[in-house]
């Protein structure tokens, strides 16, 4: 009898002949079910059983193999969880708990024998069973309703130990018909004498109001009653359960609201003696109750933004950063509170903290209006020169959006919001290249009265051969060649246009940028023949002449005026200068004198009787071609919804493939021209002309030739606005946005803030020269 006591003593520290007979016999199968008796199966199950102590260790020691060893461990719990002997079945559990929480297995086949364990007369089993059901019990789960009583037994238990187990698992597996059956009992207890049973009770009330709502006819009063409670323990969790019911319905707390004054004013205990030492951490949750609860009391406002002012000057980075929250919460209803304090705002956007930098950007745009987007976005512009990538594109990113916003709300001056694109498009760092392209041809498309300055812009950036060697300005310069030639007839010199297109370093953007190029410099050209046809037609009018001077101040628009299509003017050769060849906005300018300066009478002759072919029959169905296609470029094409390909129906008998791999069987038998073969003009005109153009050398090439270098001299010296200067090098190029290029623009942060002082100290509203044009 002794022996057998010995050995059922779970905290018995088994010998060394018995670890080691159980190390050699670990995996070897369980032995089978013997009819002994039932004292004699449970003392073998004990002897035999792994622990969660055993289970751990040698889950930790399974380096490879961890399912396999899981898997038998499932398996071993599942025999041993429908023993009879409440110890082993309580290990059981124990470790099908533990792997349940850290391997989420499946424990619902063994919430049947969780009820059984629970009904165990001894405080271990039933600590296991609670928190196993707590763990794994649901509003699902069918044997739910069977510890209803269970749990009543427990709640009117003399073991404050006990009572606290049963009202922590209550307060995690209420039901409806839990909630109901127990609130006579939870109300017993909200006057209970033991303060560790009162404050579990007190908080069990969530789940019972949330289950249960009648529950709070019953309960709320004596709830209320703990408020005043000596004992602090118990006046923190009634606090609590008010504070979670306030969330969900704040007006049906209000009442109380003398019962929370008074425990401020009267309390004596730790939480209460932080706010009397001023600390700021419970300054901070003050000002946050108000602002995002008291914010339609003006007076509390007001000293909340006292408050947050001076922890805006505090030498703390955080404080500075919870004040700068605060106010951003505040903003869409008193955005008064940010302009009191705009200074300190915009000095923040140069802190070193990323955080307040990002929380300050905020703040400056939530201050923009229509009388201070110029002087704010100026402000902006200037701190981009100088910050990091990260933050530059921060600032850049922010004035797009806030700008774009409700098709371009807060803008009155397209001319210098266009203006302000292309200055943004140099800046340093500057990756937003795709939103700029995407507003650059949303404004022309948009505003017809800004498409003049937009060309402006465009032909800015396309002159310059520096931006192109940087990729995230592909796509910018890709929306300033499609303007410049969708919208050509507002260009002053479309020859200057023309080359910009064509200029050498255009190689160095992607294929469909090129492509861009190509069309558009093609519009450019069309126009510019039909603009010499135009004149040509109508040279023996002089009325038309005299006409033209006075209308065309050197922009003409077709599209807004046809009659205004004929006033434009000719083309002349190709190889002449441009301050001295032809414009067409000259149009009263004289070709016989034009070809005089650049050939003399042989020239002129040549010339003369070229322009007697173009007149003639032979030549009249490429002038067609000419006016045919100029008058499709002219067409104003509106913006398309990007499902209305999906609307378009497929005609009957068009086979759409999905690729184009069979031309290549269709069409075998036609080759394409080699590159070397391509050729911009005929033989006859180069040689006339004085020049050939140039071919693109070969990768075999050792290097270029002499013809090639003085052809490149060549252009140099004629398109020389296109090259940049280089001490060293003249065929070297500057990379883009170089950040030496721009050291002069870069100003200190108290430059900055002078200039910030400046620029918004003004509350007046600019009073502006031309009101805002229509946005379509």
């Amino acid at each position: 009898m002794k022996f057998k006591q010995t050995l059922n003593t779970p905290t018995k520290t088994p010998n060394f002949s018995i670890v080691i007979f159980l190390s050699l016999n670990w995996n070897l199968p369980s032995p089978k079910t013997n009819p002994k008796p039932m004292a004699g199966s449970s003392l073998m199950e004990n002897l035999f059983q792994r622990t969660l102590e055993d289970l751990i260790k040698g889950l930790r020691l399974q380096l490879i193999g961890e399912s396999a060893f899981l898997s038998k461990a499932i398996d071993e719990i599942r025999r041993e969880v429908k023993s009879t002997d409440s110890d082993t079945k309580a290990n059981a559990l124990h470790k099908l708990t533990y792997l349940s929480s850290l391997h989420f297995y499946d424990m619902s086949f063994a919430a049947f024998h969780v009820v059984e364990l629970l009904s165990s007369t001894r405080f271990s089993h039933k600590k296991i069973a609670y928190h196993a059901a707590s763990h794994s019990f649901t509003d699902d789960t069918p044997v739910l309703v069977l510890i209803t009583n269970q749990l009543r037994k427990d709640l009117t238990s003399t073991n404050e130990l006990e009572v606290s187990l049963a009202l922590e698992c209550l307060s995690r597996i209420a039901t409806v018909d839990l909630a109901r059956d127990l609130t006579p009992e939870i109300f017993t207890l909200l006057a209970s004498s033991k303060v560790f049973v009162k404050k579990k009770a007190i908080g069990v009330l969530l789940r019972v109001f949330d289950k249960y709502p009648d529950a709070v006819r019953v309960c709320f009063k004596r709830l209320v009653e703990n408020l005043e409670s000596s004992e602090s323990q118990v006046v923190s969790v009634a606090v609590g359960v008010f504070c979670e019911l306030a969330l969900r319905e704040p007006r049906s707390y209000l009442p109380l609201a003398p019962e929370f004054y008074k425990i401020l004013v009267d309390s004596r205990n730790n939480w209460i003696l932080i706010r009397r030492t001023g600390a700021k951490s419970l300054l901070f949750e003050c000002i946050r109750t108000v602002v995002t609860s008291l914010s339609d009391y003006e007076s509390a406002v007001k000293l909340v933004v006292v408050k947050i002012r001076e922890m805006l000057v505090d030498d703390d980075p955080n404080l500075k950063y919870l004040a700068l929250q605060a106010l951003s919460v505040v903003a869409p209803k008193h955005l008064w509170a940010v302009l009191e304090n705009k200074e300190v705002v915009i000095k923040s956007l140069s802190d070193v903290d990323p955080n307040i930098k990002l929380e300050s950007l905020r703040l400056v745009m939530a201050m923009v209006s229509e009388s201070n987007v110029a002087e704010i976005c100026r402000v902006l512009v200037n701190y981009a020169l100088k910050s990091d990538p990260e933050f530059c594109n921060e600032i850049l990113g922010s004035i797009l959006s806030t700008c774009g916003s409700n098709v371009y709300e807060i803008i009155i001056d397209f001319d210098w919001y266009v203006s302000l694109l292309g200055e943004m498009s140099r800046i340093p760092h500057c990756q937003k290249g795709e939103e700029i392209e995407k507003q650059l041809i949303d404004i022309g498309m948009r505003v017809k009265d800004i498409r003049p300055e937009l060309v402006r812009v465009s032909r800015d950036l396309l002159i310059d051969p520096a931006l192109l060697g940087n990729p995230f300005l592909h796509r910018i310069l890709s929306a300033a060649a499609w303007l410049s030639g969708i919208y050509v007839e507002f260009s002053i010199n479309p020859f200057e246009l023309m080359e910009a297109l064509l200029q050498p370093r255009t190689t160095l953007l992607p294929p469909f940028i090129r492509a861009v190029y190509v069309q558009s410099a093609f519009k450019v050209v069309i126009f510019c023949l039909n603009a010499y046809l135009l004149q040509r037609g109508n040279a023996a009018s002089s009325s038309y002449i005299d006409k033209l001077v006075p209308d065309v101040p050197g922009l003409v628009s077709e599209r807004d005026d046809p009659e205004s299509s004929d006033l434009a003017s000719c083309d002349s050769p190709v190889h002449c200068k441009q301050d001295e060849g032809f414009n067409p906005r000259v149009s009263n300018q004289s070709f016989d004198g034009l070809f005089a300066e650049h050939g003399g009478e042989e020239t002129a002759t040549c010339g003369q009787s070229r322009m007697k072919k173009v007149w003639g029959r032979e030549e009249a169905p490429a002038s067609q071609i000419i006016r045919l296609m100029h008058d499709a470029f002219s067409n104003d094409l509106g913006p398309v919804s990007v499902s209305a390909q999906e609307r378009v129906p497929v005609p009957d008998g068009l086979v759409l493939a999905k690729n184009l791999e069979d031309l290549e069987t269709i069409f075998g038998d036609v080759q394409l021209p080699s590159l070397n073969s391509v050729s911009l003009g005929s033989p006859q005109y180069e040689d006339r002309a004085g020049f050939s153009l140039p071919i693109l050398q070969s990768k075999e090439e050792p290097g270029p030739s002499n013809e090639s270098t003085s052809l490149l001299a060549d252009h140099r010296k004629q398109h020389g606005l296109y090259y940049l200067p280089s001490a060293k090098n003249e065929d070297e190029y500057p990379p883009a946005n170089d950040l030496k290029l721009q050291a002069d623009t870069n100003d200190g942060d108290e430059d900055l803030v002078k200039l910030t002082e400046q620029l918004l100290v003004s509350k007046k509203k600019p009073n502006y020269v031309k009101p805002r044009p229509v946005v379509v």
